[in-house]
């Protein structure tokens, strides 16, 4: 399904555009055999923990862990927390960057993902469990939801052999605690 650009994020959906036609154009004037990827929502360690400038798995992470750190028993989300998303851990990205490396040689972009989404409501169950979170929470519906639905087509990296290993739940689970650890140590980009 297709929408037009959302307004929250249209100079980045054009900067995503761009880049893939550059690399087009390198092709064929150059006639090297660069390939575009485009990866689904991403997320992991040394990821942008940020509140207004993350996306929206390391925020919920973020607001969640502090949450049960500071004994809060209601959280503040954004939006209705119907948009549908996937999200893809980095390690899992990695593999299939160089899966792609080695076998695909295509002007066709190549997307990288899951393949399957879930709402953000059920996002921000799995992390506040993930946390130890068990309060409240409430969803803050003057802001903005977003697209509705974004999911990739991942027939093609599939095709090649490639599928993620690393399950959400786990993905999750391994983020939470390396922000802890590197937030203890004042390593965390917040």
């Amino acid at each position: 399904m297709t929408w037009p650009l959302e307004a929250t994020n249209s100079a980045y959906a054009v900067a995503k555009i761009a880049g893939i036609e550059l690399i087009n154009s390198y092709r064929k004037e150059y006639g090297v055999k660069w390939i575009s990827l485009m990866p689904t929502n991403l997320y992991g360690p040394r990821d942008n923990f940020d509140l207004q400038a993350s996306h929206v798995l390391p925020a919920l992470l973020r607001r969640f862990v502090e949450a049960v750190e500071n004994g809060s028993t209601k959280v503040v989300l954004w939006g209705s927390g119907s948009p549908k998303r996937e999200f893809l851990h980095v390690n899992d990205l990695a593999r299939a960057v160089l899966k792609a490396s080695e076998n695909y040689d295509s002007s066709m972009h190549l997307n990288i993902g899951t393949g399957s989404d879930l709402t953000i409501t059920e996002l921000a169950g799995k992390i506040a469990a993930a946390a130890g979170f068990t309060g409240e929470i409430d969803w803050d519906t003057s802001k903005p939801d977003g697209t509705p639905q974004k999911v990739l087509d991942v027939s093609k990296i599939k095709a090649l052999g490639w599928d993620p290993t690393i399950t959400l739940e786990a993905g999750i689970a391994s983020t939470i605690a390396w922000y802890k650890e590197a937030s203890a140590r004042g390593e965390v980009r917040k």
